[in-house]
């Protein structure tokens, strides 16, 4: 919703300035200059990007719009999740959760959470952790350089559409120089005809260089940084189940190990103390 808002104050700031200074909106639509500028922009995307980043860009922006993947209440049903999952290890020893680990779909343990259950990535994150603890050839300390490895390749993979974009981003206002030359030389052409011509010529290759700089900074940029965020906000989870598993290997008790992974949240998506206890004491 507030990236639909944004752009709608980009456009409305932009033309509403320029109609109130006496311009005519008539001027500013060129739509060969949009030809040049966005399929040169399209072209070389294509050309700097493989088809899995074209294919995530493509699919990220939906997503965007819909806002954050996980919601506050998201979060409480992972820790819940880890604390029944810590606490059965923890009552009847780490082969217990063997076979909820190898088959989490028909686990009754994470069937109780049908949303994470559906979430491909999570549970592939959560039940492969789990299946390092249940081996038991790892220490806390080395448990954890495995995990940092898989999350920092995850945030890499996750941080790719943003970067493309926001390459494209800085590409665009030198597109926009590329029309407005372009234009210039048809001006160029021109000279010898009657001046309105030439005039017209001449704002329609400054609406070029225009057009590149404010799709490049009032929009796609933007979308650059949203979609960086987006991705941030997304690896929060999967942060939050390395620290209560690694806690947990140390030898923390399953509360204070969820605690510790509650701690990592940012504060508009972390329950309250008491609110995340009172939910997990009736589990107990």
């Amino acid at each position: 919703m507030f990236i639909i808002i944004g752009f709608i104050v980009v456009i409305g700031s932009v033309l509403g300035g320029f109609v109130l200074s006496h311009g005519q909106l008539g001027a500013l639509w060129q739509p060969y200059e949009l030809l040049i500028i966005g399929g040169a922009a399209a072209g070389a995307f294509l050309v700097a990007n493989p088809l899995k980043v074209v294919k995530a860009c493509v699919g990220g922006i939906p997503r965007l719009l819909k806002g954050s993947h996980y919601k506050k209440s998201d979060y409480v049903d992972i820790l819940a999740m880890l604390y029944d999952v810590l606490m059965k290890a923890r009552r009847e020893g780490m082969m217990a959760i063997e076979r909820d680990v190898d088959e989490p779909q028909t686990s009754e343990l994470f069937q109780k959470y049908p949303k994470l259950l559906a979430d491909k990535p999570l549970m592939e994150f959560t039940t492969d952790c789990l299946r390092l603890m249940v081996s038991g050839n790892f220490e806390a300390h080395e448990l954890e350089q495995v995990l940092d490895i898989e999350l920092e390749t995850h945030s890499k993979e996750a941080g790719e559409p943003a970067h493309a974009l926001q390459v494209l981003a800085d590409s665009l206002p030198g597109f926009g120089i590329v029309a407005a030359v372009l234009g210039i030389v048809i001006t160029m052409a021109s000279i010898g005809g009657e001046a309105s011509e030439i005039g017209h010529h001449v704002a329609a290759a400054l609406v070029g260089t225009f057009l590149g700089i404010l799709l490049g900074y009032g929009f796609v940029g933007p979308l650059a940084a949203a979609m960086h965020h987006h991705a941030q906000e997304e690896a929060k989870a999967f942060e939050v189940i390395k620290m209560a598993l690694v806690s947990s290997v140390r030898g923390y008790a399953p509360s204070v190990a969820v605690e510790f992974a509650r701690k990592l949240l940012f504060s508009d998506m972390r329950p309250a103390f008491a609110d995340l206890d009172a939910h997990l004491r009736g589990k107990r």
